[in-house]
């Protein structure tokens, strides 16, 4: 078995577990549409492929074996178009499902460490940028990782770069609290409100003190040095997605990128998940 049939082995379960509809048609019948899990994992074959919407489907069409696996032949493949429009239709929530159930196949170990980076926005040309206002040239991705899985738990993107690190951390924190026993960040997330919040939510802060007195290295003598260091785990996992599946979004709309961004970690996870 190719490692592409391994991947589109574990997708479509992942897939018709969050979108519910694992009992329907994946082609449309009768006048009705595609099921939510076949356009999912599509979106996550042409991610797989990082490929344009009509190469996705010209290559699928010689792929008989993979198609099937999701219950659709060549015949009855979706057009580039509809497979595109349909992106509009996959919320930001299910795509959190999909992540969330993707990092699960790993067995995370509840030790997790926060980091920033940043993608690419997919170059286009200035009469387009003009008309709609695009002036944002990088977006911003933070993702929440398992240390020991190196598996992504959660994403947030921001085509802002203003406001606090440590701020959007403790939102990632909570949304994500009864997953995690523990959080490293470099100092670039330090800050005593963050600490509280963490603790308030029964998870240990594994983030240095600056120095500014020397109580602070008293503070961070107390810190688990072993957990701590695998902080750097954030670097590794970004470095991978970027190699592997690209380091530009093609999306043009802010809230598609975004999208994209988030089915790119849930693409990574299987990968990974799969080569095991």
């Amino acid at each position: 078995m190719t490692q592409i049939s391994r991947f589109i082995g574990e997708v479509v379960p992942v897939a018709q577990n969050v979108t519910g509809d694992g009992d329907e048609s994946p082609a449309p019948e009768g006048g009705g549409g595609f099921a939510g899990y076949a356009l999912v994992s599509l979106h996550c074959l042409r991610i797989y492929l990082d490929t344009s919407y009509r190469m996705t489907i010209d290559l699928l069409k010689e792929m008989p074996q993979i198609i099937g696996e999701i219950g659709l032949s060549a015949a009855n493949l979706p057009s580039p178009p509809t497979l595109c429009k349909a992106f509009d239709r996959i919320s930001m929530s299910v795509c959190r499902v999909l992540l969330r159930q993707s990092a699960q196949l790993h067995a995370p170990s509840k030790h997790g460490a926060i980091d920033a980076t940043f993608y690419e926005r997919s170059a286009v040309s200035r009469h387009y940028c003009q008309r709609i206002t695009y002036r944002v040239q990088k977006l911003k991705v933070t993702k929440l990782v398992d240390t020991e899985s190196q598996s992504v738990l959660d994403v947030h993107c921001s085509t802002n770069r203003e406001g606090s690190d440590a701020d959007l951390a403790e939102q990632i924190a909570r949304r994500n609290s009864g997953d995690l026993r523990s959080l490293a960040a470099d100092k670039g997330y330090d800050k005593q409100s963050l600490r509280e919040a963490l603790r308030n939510l029964d998870i240990r802060p594994l983030i240095k003190h600056r120095i500014f007195a020397p109580y602070d290295h008293a503070h961070n003598a107390r810190i688990d040095e072993q957990r701590y260091d695998q902080r750097s785990m954030t670097e590794t996992v970004n470095s991978t997605v970027k190699r592997s599946l690209g380091f530009i979004v093609r999306a043009r709309s802010w809230f598609r990128e975004l999208r994209e961004i988030a089915l790119m970690c849930v693409v990574y996870n299987i990968k990974r998940a799969v080569k095991q």
